[in-house]
């Protein structure tokens, strides 16, 4: 019955609609609800249901077909609205319009169907971002017109600017052209002034609650960018803080005054500024009073009540961090600043996450401000006291302390207390309390906890920096309440050791060593007289994240350290969940840190630190002797009989000697040859041997027989002589030797063995070990890639190209491969025969198509050094003539299509060098099909692929006209030389196009993010303490 309605040759049965709709969205059965919402979702798609969205409206009286004929409407303006004609678009533009006025002009019609005007209100914001302002001028005046004849219409009028402000200025990147937003934002500026005075007459003569407040929540969103002669040239701010004592206001008020705060001016309106925070914190002591225990205030207030110490935090916070200066000038400003400073404490110990977060981001900006004002950034800050202590002032101190440190040492002194006692837990603390109260081992780690760590973490060091003396007395005097149990809880403790490893690398060593021998003492004497197995597990954990903190001590103190080591052993032996792993994860840190101290002072010299050849080849013979022994009686028995070596015991000991193998040619790299040369041609044997077991077994058992125990086993020991060899390469240092008594010995008994076997049977590592020898030797194998091309390329490809899920590791590895022989050997290419290089460049194109993110990154990185080769070769025109249009088409394939983001950097580059070859020196032959089009067909190459690029994209998004298509393969051309503005024109075509709408477009602007994290890094770099020594790489390692 339902399929009526997608036969568009009668006219619409709205009740059948309407039935559909319900039977989709009711308790039926679960073939009822399938079958509506697979006519719903057919009825949608179809290109001309839009035209039937009017009588749906005017005749349904059930909601949820309403919502589903406006999203029907909203899906044709977003993607197709510049394809319809001029009178289509006016009457729908009109239809809409007309409506919401009819709705919101009487009270009672706006109330009941209040959600079904604003989603009238979304859609003719839509519309706005096409029509408005060259088609639709008199939007505003209209708009501003019609508002003042009914308080409801104004009402709903304000609901309007507010979405189109949200959608120009919050919401524009991704979603609109660069110079449409900028033309929004013009029209919007110029014509704010009727916005401004509608807004100043409502919250001046209105007494209706709803329209006011709704004027409030417009004036929110528009205050971050309107000309500032409106906010403080006019008595905006006065009928603002008016509204802030009116509990109905309130909120919304104080939300529009933080948004003027966080303006910044240059200060020309200081003066405005301060007065406006004056009369604020004379109006906030009456509505919070000066010593009220927030949290407690907090936890016990309504949901109205909440939101209001969270909008005062984000008032304080946008305040300080824009006009801090300006309160420091004259004593009662400085008196203001503090008492705000006071509250803004106290509001950081309310429990609640978004709250902190507001605050912690602030403390974290003060307090790196102060440090990059007062400190040395070159050097860590001296011991001595660079704050007031806490009780009062040394005398004599005030002269050589700093204004600034004067003026904020009792906040600072306040706020390190906060941090200590608010320490986010680390990521090495593996054990956490359960919502029962049990100390359990942690089972996933929560991201939020890490980031804000790493904040609390930033700002405790910096606060340490300011005043070492008061950082280290406050941390020992919450230590000494644990031994002395006067505030013993896990919590307390927690948050304290946090706070103490977190700190490490930001005093200097002597202050640093005399502060952890007291507090590992006391930490181990707690851990002695504490009972209970949850209460010590969780003082164990805090043992084991500060001394993996402190690796600088470690290393200076080996009682100390030995004393730590003994007491993780002891931890390893603990049965309590995650105290055990920890306890190893700790110690393998600390071996890292401090490997030096274990093993000269208790082990001896290790054979890498040997510089004479001879002992250390002395060293290696004794160290591997015993499982040499092992290895040559088993080739013994093997000459005497092959069976021996199907003995599972006996590929178990294969198995385990080759890893021994492999873990001591990893540590000594070239120095490993007189060990590997001992048994390098019998490894190759057994290799092809077992290779051949596998093979068999697999042919008789089929599929199932790979994954029995015993040819995974052979597997094992196949791959792990692949690994022994790829890990010896990629260390040894004698490129020749290599390349002359290496590579020829593995060619059949490895490739061959490849290009022979079963693809069930076939070892990735193969293809990793090849890319690695090319990588090595680099051109010295240009003679053996047709082998190499000849023994894995058509078999792989077979097997990976079938789907894009199997052999997943094959795929990566041969891609590898192929980048590997494209970078070294490149010329190798031109000896391959036409098919052969069809066959390289289909697969490449391939895996650039493919899902899984490094596949495709691999893909594109090796067609850019393809190209750029080809381009430099003698046979760039025959390549490209061949190749180049295939190249583009599929280019923009994946460009356009949202699983293929993350590669948008690449996309970029390879099209910006297609684009700027055209009309290169190096291209001299037509691009086009001379012998159908005749040579004069295009004046020149950027002629042709202009054209062909304007009619691909023509063909493949009908929304956009010819005209927008052409502008945009024009914009590339002119910008091809400058790669920012060129990434541009690709960003705003994807938005045009509509492909990338309404989504999460952050891997566009990848690149530029990439920057700023390196820029963050280097500057953490710069700061003693910000990058913990436990995180530092080898350069800081001991020696």
């Amino acid at each position: 019955m339902a399929e009526k309605l997608l036969d568009f040759t009668q006219p619409l049965d709205v009740g059948l609609l309407d039935a559909t709709v319900a039977a989709f969205y009711g308790t039926g059965s679960k073939e009822e609800r399938a079958a509506a919402e697979r006519v719903l979702r057919q009825l949608q798609e179809h290109p001309d249901t839009w035209t039937r969205v009017v009588t749906i409206l005017q005749n349904s009286t059930i909601p949820n077909t309403k919502f589903y004929a406006l999203q029907v409407l909203e899906g044709v303006i977003k993607y197709r609205w510049n394809a319809l004609p001029v009178e289509q678009r006016d009457g729908i533009k009109n239809y809409i319009s007309d409506l919401i006025v009819q709705l919101s002009s009487n009270e009672s019609s706006f109330r009941a169907e209040r959600l079904y005007v604003n989603k009238l209100n979304i859609i003719l914001v839509q519309v706005l971002k096409h029509e408005w302002p060259a088609r639709w001028p008199r939007f505003i005046p209209d708009l501003v017109s019609a508002a003042k004849s009914s308080e409801t219409l104004c009402e709903n009028c304000m609901v309007i600017l507010k979405l189109l402000s949200e959608e120009v200025f919050d919401f524009s990147q991704g979603e609109l052209t660069q110079s449409k937003i900028k033309e929004l934002k013009n029209s919007l500026n110029s014509e704010f002034q009727l916005i401004h005075e509608l807004c100043q007459y409502v919250l001046s003569m209105s007494q209706h609650p709803e329209l006011i407040r709704a004027t409030l929540a417009t004036l929110h969103a528009f205050l971050s960018w309107i000309p500032l002669g409106y906010i403080f040239e006019s008595a905006l701010l006065e009928t603002l803080l008016k509204l802030f004592p009116v509990i109905s206001y309130r909120n919304l008020a104080l939300q529009c005054l933080s948004e003027v705060v966080a303006l910044s001016c240059g200060g020309y309106f200081d003066a405005q500024f301060v007065k406006l925070y004056t009369i604020f914190m004379v109006q906030l002591q009456v509505i919070l009073p000066p010593g009220t225990n927030v949290p407690e205030s907090y936890a016990s207030g309504s949901d109205e009540d909440q939101a209001f110490i969270q909008n005062l935090a984000i008032f304080f916070t946008s305040f300080l961090k824009s006009h801090i200066g300006v309160l420091e000038t004259t004593p009662e400003n400085r008196t203001a600043l503090l008492m705000g400073l006071e509250y803004l404490i106290g509001i950081s110990y309310v429990d609640d996450t978004e709250v902190f977060k507001v605050c912690l981001d602030y403390w974290n900006s003060l307090v790196c401000d102060l440090f990059q004002s007062e400190c040395n950034m070159e050097t860590p800050a001296p011991p001595s006291p660079l704050g007031l202590q806490v009780g009062g002032m040394l005398n004599g101190m005030a002269t050589l302390l700093s204004h600034r440190r004067a003026l904020y040492s009792g906040p600072l002194s306040k706020l390190r207390l906060l941090m200590i006692s608010r320490m986010a837990k680390p990521e090495e603390v593996l054990i956490v309390e359960d919502e029962n109260g049990n100390i359990v081992r942690e089972t996933m780690k929560d991201n939020d906890v890490l980031v804000q760590y790493k904040i609390m973490r930033e700002t405790l060091i910096y606060l340490s920096h300011l005043d070492h003396e008061d950082t280290e007395q406050q941390m020992l005097r919450k230590l000494s309440k644990q031994l002395n149990g006067e505030e013993w809880a896990w919590n307390n403790l927690n948050t304290l050791c946090w706070a103490i490893g977190s700190i490490s690398g930001s005093m200097v060593e002597d202050q640093e060593n005399r502060f952890l021998v007291t507090v590992i003492r006391d930490l181990l004497n707690l851990c002695e007289i504490t009972k209970g197995k949850d209460n010590k597990a969780v003082i164990a954990s805090n043992i084991m994240y500060v001394v993996g903190q402190y690796p600088r001590f470690l290393r200076a103190h080996w009682k100390f350290l030995k004393t730590v080591v003994n007491k993780l052993f002891e931890f390893m032996h603990e049965t309590h969940p995650g105290v055990q792993d920890m306890a190893c994860d700790t110690f393998l840190k600390i071996v890292q840190k401090c490997r030096r101290k274990f093993v000269i002072l208790q082990v001896g010299f290790m054979i890498q630190a040997e510089s004479d050849p001879q002992r250390r080849d002395e060293y290696l013979q004794k160290l591997m002797e015993l499982p040499n022994q092992r290895w040559v009686e088993i080739i013994g028995q093997a000459r005497q009989s092959v069976e021996y070596l199907k003995s599972v015991e006996v590929v178990r000991a294969v198995l385990n000697i080759l890893q021994l193998n492999t873990s001591v040619a990893s540590s000594l790299g070239q120095a490993f040859l007189a060990q590997i040369s001992l048994i390098y041609l019998d490894m190759l044997n057994v290799y092809r041997m077992y290779s051949e077991l596998i093979s068999s077994s697999i042919a008789e058992g089929g599929p199932f027989a790979s994954r029995t125990s015993f040819v995974k086993l052979l597997r094992s020991v196949k791959r792990e002589t692949l690994k022994l060899i790829e890990t010896f390469v990629d260390k040894a240092e004698d490129v020749e030797l290599i390349a002359k008594n290496f590579v020829p010995a593995m060619m059949d008994p490895i490739l061959g063995d490849y290009a022979r076997n079963v693809s069930d049977a076939r070892e990735s590592e193969v293809l990793s070990l090849f890319a690695t020898i090319i990588d090595k030797l680099k051109g010295a194998m240009i003679d053996d890639v047709p082998r190499i091309f000849e023994a894995v390329f058509a078999c792989t490809l077979e097997m990976i190209t079938k789907n894009f899920e199997d052999y997943p590791e094959h795929r990566l590895k041969f891609f590898s491969l192929l980048r590997a022989i494209a970078s070294h050997c490149f010329r190798a290419l031109f000896t391959l025969s036409s098919q052969q290089l069809k066959l390289v460049m289909d697969s490449i194109i391939w895996a650039f198509r493919h899902t899984e993110r490094n596949v495709a990154e691999t893909g594109l990185n090796l067609l850019l050094e393809i190209l750029t080769n080809f381009q430099a070769s003698e046979f760039c025109n025959q390549f490209h003539q061949t190749y180049f249009l295939t190249i583009e088409q599929e280019l923009f394939a994946v460009l356009t299509d949202t699983f293929h983001k993350p590669g948008f950097k690449l996309h970029v580059l390879i099209l910006q060098h297609l684009f700027c070859l055209v009309d290169s020196q190096a291209l001299t032959q037509p691009l086009w099909d001379v012998a159908t089009l005749g040579s004069t067909a295009f004046p020149n190459n950027m002629e042709f692929v202009r054209d062909y690029t304007i009619k691909l994209l023509g063909t493949s998004f009908p929304n956009m006209t010819l005209l927008e298509v052409t502008t945009f393969v024009n914009g590339l051309f002119e910008t091809r030389d400058e790669l920012g503005a060129f990434k541009n024109q690709l960003r705003d075509f994807l938005i045009q196009s509509k492909e990338f709408s309404a989504q999460d477009n952050n891997d566009l602007y990848a690149e530029e993010a990439a920057v700023q994290r390196e820029a963050e890094r280097r500057r953490m770099l710069s700061i003693p303490g910000l990058v913990a020594p436990s995180e530092l790489q080898d350069e800081m390692i001991d020696t």
